[in-house]
């Protein structure tokens, strides 16, 4: 990646809304504030509050927090490593564009990755640590229904790292976040609003409930079926063209 060589005065094509991050309580112990930023900056990716192709600064973003603009550049550059967003000379930082054969590319290797894996852990895996996961898959539904989309994405997350953390593969689970993070889920918001969402939401609880019973073949087929699902899901919304 191309190093950054700073940020300028706000210029025309880089964007200053922010909406609900304005509000966000971020601890303002040095050592942690980075990781606080770089968290709330992934979330708004994810989320669509930032969106594809546009330009934002990080003294813009850092009045917006209402902290300096060093911890905000220092999060930017860290999503810079991860392909999330590249820098823009003297202005700030695009949000990186994923096309739909980067989408689907995305879907097949996290297809390869972690069908297999929820059948060998089901095999696998002691019944209380997948009941462990009950409240996790169960706050899925509850933000889905609710229209927490933070709360649902964020919950999303931890359930399926979590769950693929069984397998004991670290770098397993490190290539799922990392697409995860490079996939995102655009259209989000409009999911939400058309109540496509719930649906989605609610496979987590037959996913659990199929590998708490030991059934491996039906869990497999059932993960199949969820990420076809949401692959679906971005289709329908648009995709990132239209975000």
């Amino acid at each position: 990646m191309t190093s950054y060589g700073g940020d300028g005065d706000r210029t025309e094509g880089t964007t200053t809304a922010m909406g609900h991050l304005t509000h966000r309580d971020l601890n303002a112990s040095r050592e942690r504030l980075r990781d606080q930023v770089a968290h709330a900056l992934r979330a708004a990716l994810i989320s669509g509050e930032l969106r594809p192709g546009v330009v934002y600064s990080a003294p813009t973003l850092a009045e917006d927090f209402g902290i300096s603009a060093t911890p905000v550049r220092e999060a930017m550059l860290d999503l810079a490593r991860e392909g999330l967003v590249e820098p823009v000379r003297n202005k700030g930082f695009r949000v990186t564009e994923v096309d739909e054969r980067d989408l689907d590319q995305f879907t097949e290797i996290r297809a390869l990755i972690e069908i297999p894996t929820v059948g060998r852990v089901t095999r696998s895996a002691a019944r209380e640590d997948l009941e462990a996961l009950r409240p996790v898959a169960t706050e899925i539904v509850r933000a889905a229904r609710e229209h927490d989309l933070i709360g649902y994405l964020e919950a999303d997350r931890l359930f399926h790292l979590t769950l693929l953390g069984l397998a004991g593969n670290e770098r397993l689970v490190e290539t799922v976040g990392d697409l995860r993070k490079r996939s995102r889920l655009y259209g989000l918001t409009a999911l939400d609003e058309s109540g496509d969402l719930i649906p989605s939401a609610e496979e987590h609880l037959e996913l659990l409930d199929l590998m708490i019973a030991g059934d491996a073949e039906g869990a497999e087929a059932c993960m199949t079926r969820h990420l076809g699902h949401v692959r679906s899901l971005w289709a329908k919304s648009g995709g990132p063209a239209e975000r």
